[in-house]
């Protein structure tokens, strides 16, 4: 872990939250108590653009599933709205009070999944019921098998899952916190990869989440090549 990296990314989180984080792709919980800065000021419009004001546009975001363990050895998972990479083998989001939240102090690991469009209604269930009340992956259907690296579930529908264990928790005053996990594997199903055994993000299909609307969309057809395509304006 990069020295500065905890509080950079802490502080980059924290100005695009609104409520500091949300819990699940479908509604923003309040109680989430990242440090927030809030300053009231005339907006100067911009020629022939429209002002929106200050509003969640970090979008799309990825629909993360975080599985977990709790004390009893019963698995559960939550999507998670906030969060995403951020390092080359770690990941980071905002949890508020949750289950899960309790979980990683617990156990301080988790699996890490994507949201995809055959799992849909399962994967938003997963956000807005709260696994304090139910046993939410038996109540979807849901299967999960022990992770071999880690000590969380690995959720069988999801056909890709990181193992990841926490590196850094901040703790807020208000039950939540920011968390920073390394990958330390990732098991995938033979379906989603290419024949030359990468994983092929068409059959993965993963949703992405659109904070500004709150719906989910599926990926479209690739529009360039990473570290190729601006080549073009090089060569100009």
């Amino acid at each position: 872990m990069k020295p500065n990296l905890i509080t950079t990314v802490a502080a980059l989180f924290a100005t695009l939250a609104l409520a500091a984080c949300g819990g699940g792709a479908k509604q923003q919980d309040p109680s989430c108590n990242q440090t927030q800065t809030q300053q009231t000021m005339e907006l100067k419009p911009v020629t022939e653009r429209v002002q929106m004001g200050a509003k969640t546009y970090v979008t799309p975001q990825p629909a993360l599933m975080i599985a977990t363990y709790d004390a009893e050895g019963t698995p559960n998972v939550m999507m998670a709205a906030w969060g995403g990479q951020c390092d080359g083998n770690k990941v980071c989001f905002c949890l508020s009070t949750h289950k899960t939240t309790d979980n990683l102090r617990l156990n301080q690991a988790f699996t890490l999944s994507y949201a995809d469009a055959r799992t849909i209604a399962e994967s938003d269930y997963f956000g807005i019921e709260s696994g304090n009340k139910t046993n939410k992956v038996a109540a979807a259907g849901f299967t999960a098998t022990p992770s071999q690296n880690v000590k969380a579930p690995i959720i069988d529908q999801y056909p890709l899952a990181m193992e990841c264990r926490v590196v850094e928790m901040r703790n807020d005053a208000d039950g939540g916190a920011f968390v920073v996990g390394e990958i330390v594997g990732a098991v995938a199903d033979p379906a989603i990869l290419t024949p030359e055994g990468k994983i092929d993000i068409r059959k993965l299909n993963p949703v992405a989440w659109d904070a500004a609307s709150l719906n989910y969309f599926t990926l479209g057809d690739s529009v360039g090549q990473a570290w190729h395509s601006g080549r073009a304006v090089m060569e100009k």
